[in-house]
């Protein structure tokens, strides 16, 4: 059986082999381990094996591994939907929320972000293949959205984050993440300073890489299908 440190070991050769492929350094792409539904002994491992960054999409699970681990230092990355019952939760315990797609879910975040913590960093969700089943602000409304963040007190505005469609066509797989990409330079055109491009995963980070991003979001390549018992 493969350890979980040779699987984490894998996904950063494959992201060192595409950055340099690709022209980019290794070290401008950070790895995220998506660690959702997973339990804490599985993080606590990886974590041993040096990775520090995890993302959870549920907010009661999310919390309750982030008090249990607390002692390790760990990055809290929170890449689900996002209601808005749920926003102070989130602002208290989370250094990252990647699925801002709504003002509304920003101004809470910033009212309830705790003064002695670090700005909140946020993505701009963008959903950039049109699906009805994602979340995510259409392409055309994302400037005067991310202005509009960029001025709320308590967050730090880092980037975007997207969700495509899924393909098995690499050429398919690089639109929507060049469409992104773009989308940032234009943002960043109109002032805004910006950091972090949050796509590509398990099945599409080559792609992803190939157009810029500079943190990626891996789950199965790292911990196997879907931990459910």
């Amino acid at each position: 059986m493969i350890t979980l440190p040779a699987k984490l070991q894998a996904v950063l050769v494959r992201i060192a082999r595409a950055a340099g492929q690709y022209g980019r350094d290794a070290a401008d792409v950070k790895l995220l381990a998506v660690s959702k539904t997973w339990p804490v002994a599985r993080i606590r491992e990886l974590a041993m094996a040096g990775q520090k960054a995890f993302g959870e999409s549920f907010v009661q699970e999310g919390l309750d591994k982030i008090a249990t681990l607390r002692e390790l230092g760990l990055e809290w990355h929170f890449i689900g939907s996002l209601q808005s019952n749920k926003t102070r939760v989130v602002a208290e315990a989370f250094d990252w929320v990647h699925s801002v797609d709504r003002l509304r879910i920003a101004e809470r975040l910033s009212e309830q972000r705790p003064a002695s913590l670090p700005p909140l960093s946020v993505c701009l969700q963008v959903n950039v293949s049109g699906e009805a089943s994602k979340g995510g602000v259409a392409p055309a409304q994302a400037p005067a959205l991310a202005l509009a963040i960029a001025r709320l007190p308590g967050l730090c505005l880092r980037g975007l984050m997207t969700i495509p469609a899924p393909s098995d066509d690499f050429d398919e797989q690089r639109r929507p993440f060049r469409r992104l990409r773009e989308l940032s330079e234009q943002l960043q055109a109109d002032g805004l300073l910006l950091d972090t491009l949050s796509m590509g995963m398990s099945h599409d980070l080559e792609a992803a890489i190939a157009e810029g991003a500079t943190l990626v979001r891996v789950g199965t390549a790292i911990f196997g299908e879907r931990y459910t018992a």
